[in-house]
């Protein structure tokens, strides 16, 4: 990526609506330009989707943990293929140290999330697990 890519990345990260001819204005380039940039962008999937952000609104009634999960040895894809259905866990990372995994989770109610991570602690292949409930967002610079 040049610098061009990185500006133009910069705009879409702060608003991902903008029309074409707004980012070759604001870059000072060609629509043309700015269109074969973001094709190229999106092929080399530097630009994997453009998505929509909730916000704080959108989001009351939910509840949002962090699932620390501890792995048995080679367990590991094993335990994530038994995961991805699970529709309350919204990221998972591997990680490295104490914990193999960190999830992240939404829940309607504490109960929802209580039954989640009963669910998560009997899957095969999971050792152990500690939860986080997230009270309040002070700083989010995905936003």
């Amino acid at each position: 990526m040049d610098e061009l890519d990185q500006k133009l990345v910069a705009e879409l990260t702060a608003n991902a609506r903008l029309p074409v001819a707004t980012l070759a204005k604001r870059l000072g380039v060609a629509r043309s330009t700015v269109q074969v940039r973001l094709e190229r962008l999106e092929t080399s999937g530097t630009i994997a989707g453009y998505t929509t952000r909730l916000g704080a609104a959108a989001r009351r009634g939910t509840i949002t943990a962090t699932a620390l999960i501890q792995v048995e040895p080679r367990a590991t894809a094993g335990v994530l293929q038994r995961l991805k259905p699970l529709r309350q866990i919204t990221e998972a990372h591997t990680t490295s140290g104490r914990f193999d995994l960190i999830l992240r989770l939404t829940a309607a109610s504490t109960e929802e999330l209580d039954a989640m991570l009963d669910t998560i602690g009997a899957l095969p292949g999971v050792r152990g697990s500690e939860s986080l409930i997230h009270l309040s967002t002070k700083i989010n610079r995905s936003a």
